[in-house]
C-alpha cells in the first residue's frame, strides 16, 4: 500500500516558528550562541528574554542546520546560560516608513528619542533590496551646498557618494551642519530632505546637530537617527541601514531628493571589528575583518537614482582618519567605493581658515558631469581646472621658499604666493552661516585668479578670459 505524501500545514509551521528555547550554549560580549533549534534565516530578528523577563532584540549573524549565532542589540549584561529564553521572529529587522518620520529623532533601531509616538507605516527590511545596475540613472545634476570649496572645486552631484575625510579636532561637524542647512536643488521645484545618522558620537555632538537643525528651521525636512557613544556597539551596525531604509522610501516612493549624512563611518567600522573579534574571525588589515570592503559597499551603494523614479539619494559619509592617516583601511576603502572625497587639512585649520578643505587631495570624480552651461555656468570647468593648477604651483613654491628663502624667489613666484594667500583667505574661507550661490563662488574664483598674469592662465579659453578676467 502506497502512503500518500503529507500536505504542508501552514498553521503547524507557524506554531514551530513561535517556539521558545530555554538556555543558550555561549555568551561572549554582545554575541549569543544557541544550538538545538529549528532552521532559522540569516539576519532574522530574535527576541531574547532574561530571567527577570526583560526583552531584548537581536539578529542572527550565522546560521546552520540546528545552531545560530546572535548579536544582541542591547548587550548581554545580566544574561545567564541556563535561564535565557530565545524566540526567533521569522522576519528581518524592519523600520516603519511614512512621510510622518520627517522632523523626528530616533535611536539606531528606529525607536523614538524625541518623546513622540512610535513610527507607523509600511514595514521595510532595513537591509534593503538589491537594485539592478541597469535600472540606475547616471548622476548628472548639481546640488548647491553654499560652500565655495565644494561647489566650485569639488562639486556635489545628485546621486553621488562624496565622503568627508576628517581628523581629530577638525570642524567636520560644523561643515556637516552647514551643508544640511544650506543644501538645495537650484532651478527646480523639488522636495528636498536630509537623513542624518550619527554612530558612536558623543551626546554634546548629537545635541549640536539637533540644535543646528532646529535653529535654522531645517528640522521639518530632516530625519535624525542617533546611536550615541554609550549605546551598544552592535546598534551602530544597524543605524546606517535603518537610516538608508527611510532615505529609500522618501526618494523612491515619495520622489524626494534626499541627502544622507552618515557620521562617523570609522566608529561604525570599529564596531564591526569588535563584533568580528568576538566571533573569533581571522583579522585582516589593522584587525578589521576581511569583508570590510563589501560591508562598506553594502551601505555606500544604496545611494543613487533609479530610472522612472524622480527621487534620488546622495550620500556624504564622514570618515575619521586616525592620526590623519589617509591610508588607514577605513578612508582607504571608502575612497575606492565612493566617487571622490572632501579632505580637511589641519594646517589650514590651525591658520584659522574655515572650512579647512584641502585644495589638492580633495576630489569629486563626477564633477565634470554636473557642471557647465545649463547646470552651473559655462566657465566652471575651466576655471576650476585653472585654480587647481595655480594652487598646485603655490604649494611647490612654498616648499621651495622653505629651503632657499622667499628673497630668492622670482617676481612671478611672489605673484603666485599672493594668489595662494588670497585663494585661501577669500575663496576657501567663509563664515559658518555664509551661504554662497554658485555665481558668487565662480565670481570669487575669477577675482583671485586675476591676481596672476594673463599669460599664466593656460586652462581657460580666450573667450572666457575676455568675458570674466578682471571684471
Amino acid at each position: 500500500m502506497n502512503s500518500q505524501p503529507s500536505m504542508p500545514d501552514p498553521q503547524a509551521d507557524e506554531l514551530l516558528d513561535q517556539r521558545e528555547y530555554l538556555g543558550v550554549q555561549e555568551i561572549s560580549g554582545p554575541i549569543v550562541a544557541i544550538k538545538g533549534i529549528h532552521h532559522v534565516g540569516y539576519n532574522e530578528l530574535v527576541e531574547i528574554v532574561d530571567e527577570r523577563g526583560k526583552l531584548r532584540l537581536g539578529m542572527t549573524l550565522e546560521v546552520s542546520e540546528d545552531a545560530a549565532v546572535i548579536q544582541v542589540f542591547e548587550g548581554t549584561s545580566g544574561l545567564k546560560l541556563e535561564s535565557t529564553r530565545v524566540r526567533f521572529r521569522g522576519e528581518p529587522l524592519a523600520m516603519p516608513v511614512s512621510e510622518e518620520v520627517l522632523g523626528r529623532i530616533f535611536d539606531g533601531l528606529g525607536r523614538p528619542l524625541d518623546g513622540g509616538p512610535e513610527a507607523v507605516g509600511e514595514e521595510r527590511d532595513v537591509n534593503g533590496l538589491p537594485v539592478n545596475p541597469t535600472a540606475r540613472n547616471y548622476p548628472r545634476k548639481f546640488i548647491q551646498t553654499g560652500i565655495s570649496a565644494i561647489d566650485g572645486m569639488n562639486t556635489l552631484v545628485r546621486g553621488q557618494k562624496l565622503p568627508i575625510f576628517s581628523g581629530s579636532g577638525l570642524p567636520h561637524r560644523q561643515i556637516v551642519a552647514q551643508i544640511t542647512r544650506q543644501a538645495k536643488i537650484v532651478g527646480e521645484e523639488a522636495q528636498f530632505a536630509v537623513v542624518f545618522a550619527g554612530m558612536g558620537i558623543k551626546h554634546d555632538e548629537a545635541m549640536f546637530y539637533v540644535r543646528s537643525f532646529e535653529e535654522s528651521g531645517a528640522m521639518e525636512r530632516v530625519v535624525v537617527f542617533l546611536s550615541l557613544a554609550d549605546a551598544p556597539s552592535v546598534e551602530r551596525l544597524v543605524t546606517p541601514r535603518t537610516a538608508l531604509t527611510v532615505a529609500e522610501y522618501l526618494a523612491f516612493d515619495l520622489d524626494m531628493h534626499v541627502l544622507a549624512i552618515l557620521t562617523d563611518m570609522t566608529n561604525y567600522c570599529e564596531a564591526l571589528r569588535e563584533i568580528s573579534t568576538e566571533r573569533e574571525e581571522i583579522p585582516s588589515r589593522k584587525g578589521y575583518p576581511g569583508y570590510l570592503y563589501s560591508d562598506l559597499a553594502s551601505i555606500y551603494e544604496r545611494a543613487g537614482m533609479i530610472k522612472e523614479r524622480a527621487g534620488s539619494i546622495t550620500q556624504m559619509p564622514v570618515v575619521s582618519m586616525p592620526n590623519d592617516d589617509i591610508s588607514h583601511p577605513v578612508p582607504d576603502l571608502s575612497g575606492y567605493i565612493t566617487e571622490g572625497q572632501i579632505v580637511l587639512e589641519r594646517d589650514l585649520n590651525q591658520r584659522g581658515i574655515y572650512p579647512p578643505i584641502a585644495g589638492l587631495p580633495s576630489l569629486s570624480r563626477l564633477m565634470k558631469d554636473g557642471i557647465g552651461e545649463g547646470m552651473t555656468r559655462e566657465d566652471h570647468a575651466h576655471l576650476a581646472s585653472q585654480l587647481f593648477a595655480a594652487y598646485a604651483r603655490v604649494k611647490d613654491i612654498r616648499a621651495l621658499a622653505s629651503v632657499i628663502g622667499e628673497e630668492e624667489l622670482t617676481p612671478l613666484d611672489h605673484k603666485y604666493l599672493e594668489f595662494g594667500e588670497a585663494f585661501e583667505r577669500q575663496f576657501l574661507s567663509q563664515g559658518f552661516d555664509e551661504d554662497r550661490s554658485i555665481e558668487q563662488t565662480l565670481d570669487l574664483g575669477w577675482k583671485v585668479i586675476a591676481m596672476l598674469p594673463r599669460e599664466e592662465l593656460h586652462r581657460i579659453t580666450e573667450e572666457e578670459i575676455r568675458k570674466y578676467y578682471g571684471k
